[in-house]
């Protein structure tokens, strides 16, 4: 099996599929009746919690790597600087802005899920 190595297209095409595939999920589940027939489960919105949390991780340790990366460069252009060097600070700037951005939807849509748990779960134990 190949595995791509962790900047290329490939690995970032798949990051931003699940990232939207989770934040899908869990807009499909505050959009669903919070009661009632066609209401999710407990389970399926805890569930759909923790995958949150996950890709939520993960973004945040995109940003690390992201932000190291953007300081080795940084480093270099210390000593001097070429257009190869100015173009992937550019690049990796644009790529932590975006994962800023996944990271404050995916946390925003997270608060709202966490909301809706409690009250599913409250209303569970009325």
């Amino acid at each position: 099996m190949r595995v791509c190595p962790p900047g290329s297209i490939l690995v970032r095409i798949d990051y931003k599929l699940r990232a939207a595939m989770i934040q899908d999920d869990i807009r499909s589940l505050l959009d669903a009746p919070p009661t009632g027939d066609d209401a999710p489960s407990l389970d399926s919105i805890e569930h759909t919690l923790t995958s949150g949390y996950a890709r939520a991780l993960a973004l945040e340790a995109e940003r690390l790597r992201i932000e190291r990366k953007l300081a080795d460069v940084a480093s270099r252009l210390a000593d001097e600087t070429t257009d190869e060097d100015a173009s992937e600070v550019a690049q990796l700037g644009q790529r932590l802005s975006v994962a800023d951005d996944d990271l404050t939807r995916l946390r925003g849509l997270l608060v709202s899920l966490r909301t809706r748990a409690d009250q599913v779960r409250s209303a569970a134990a009325a």
